[in-house]
């Protein structure tokens, strides 16, 4: 059992990913300072004034960029691609706001072969995604790959975008469609 400790300490404390599941580097969040300087560590960039909150996960945080003033909260699994060579990163540009448990994933399983099980297929390739500044994606919305979320656009609670939302946008549903315009009243 203590070299099971022992080995998860050192993936941990190396593997690029930030979670509950990695409890020798979670932690930290709970602390401003330390929450800073692992994030800062982990991620390809990580902005002034961000938070990410203890319970989000983030897998392949060097393909993750988090712009300043954005705090990503409980519950949100930023997922980019963890394969070298693949693009795959996830932007998140500055004041962008983000609810608790939004789903941000840069591929999706590849389902195209009928004699074969889905879990033997593989992964389509990877799409980036974009969030642009002072954009609002409500609580459990999930973001599928290759959308850019434009600028100042909402995104509903619960939607779930499978195509790029143009800026100043209120988008809702599933699939997310566009309602209106955030200049409308």
């Amino acid at each position: 059992m203590i070299q099971e400790i022992v080995s998860k300490y050192r993936f941990d404390k190396k593997s690029d990913r930030i979670g509950p599941d990695c409890p020798f580097t979670h932690w930290k969040l709970y602390f401003k300072s330390s929450m800073v300087t692992l994030c800062q560590q982990k991620f390809a960039h990580f902005g002034v004034n961000a938070e990410f909150r203890p319970g989000a996960y983030a897998i392949c945080c060097s393909k993750i960029f988090i712009g300043d003033n954005v705090v990503i909260r409980p519950g949100t699994m930023l997922f980019a691609d963890p394969r070298e060579g693949e693009s795959g990163s996830i932007t998140i540009e500055e004041n962008v706001m983000i609810g608790s448990g939004v789903h941000m994933y840069v591929h999706n399983h590849r389902f195209d072969k009928p004699n074969l099980p889905i879990i033997a297929q593989g992964h389509y390739p990877s799409e980036s995604i974009t969030l642009k500044k002072g954009s609002w994606i409500g609580a459990n919305a999930i973001i599928l790959p290759g959308v850019t979320i434009g600028e100042n656009s909402v995104i509903g609670a619960g939607s779930i975008v499978t195509h790029d939302i143009p800026p100043f946008s209120v988008a809702v549903g599933s699939p997310a469609r566009v309602v209106k315009k955030t200049t409308e009243k």
